[in-house]
């Protein structure tokens, strides 16, 4: 496989079946937690903006030819959009200064459950990105799905920081 196909299938995950993009969003999780393990909140961040760099130009270049602009195995803007719904922990971790070791199951399960809901859905604006047909699209659907998925992350830490655990 070309550096492009293995970058865009993010080292083959995105040829897992079924569901590739749900292989994808899984994959992430663990190199987003070492991310966060070896430089907190600015690792993750600063790796999520490498990908995306990345991920754009491999998609390009992956699809480059190809009657789909977005093929199933086009995995990399999955982890992208992962990574994003991953923020609000990883920032919220690290601004606290609590141990990189940290990073606990419901903020990392509801990021993958809110961001897998709105890659699927698709509700605007995210569709409208997945409408552009272009390896910017690819990624920028991702990116929107992954934003709203930290909103609801946030939102859901919040009420539960506040009111539930007091």
């Amino acid at each position: 496989m070309r550096p492009a196909g293995i970058v865009a299938t993010f080292l083959g995950v995105g040829l897992l079946r079924p569901a590739p993009g749900t292989w994808g969003s899984a994959a992430a999780i663990p190199v987003a937690y070492f991310l966060h393990l070896n430089g907190g909140f600015p690792a993750l961040a600063v790796g999520t903006l490498i990908a995306f760099i990345c991920g754009l130009g491999a998609t390009a270049l992956y699809t480059e030819g190809l009657e789909d602009p977005d093929p199933s195995r086009v995995v990399i803007d999955e982890v992208v959009g992962m990574w994003i719904a991953l923020w609000p922990l990883s920032f919220g971790l690290w601004h606290a200064g609590l141990p990189t070791d940290i990073f606990p199951y419901p903020g990392w399960i509801g990021g993958f459950l809110m961001f897998r809901l709105f890659d699927i859905w698709k509700p605007w604006p995210v569709s409208w990105a997945d409408r552009l047909h272009t390896p910017l699209g690819v990624m920028l659907d991702d990116v929107i799905a992954g934003l709203m998925a930290a909103v609801v992350v946030s939102a859901a830490a919040f009420v539960s920081h506040t009111y539930l655990m007091g």
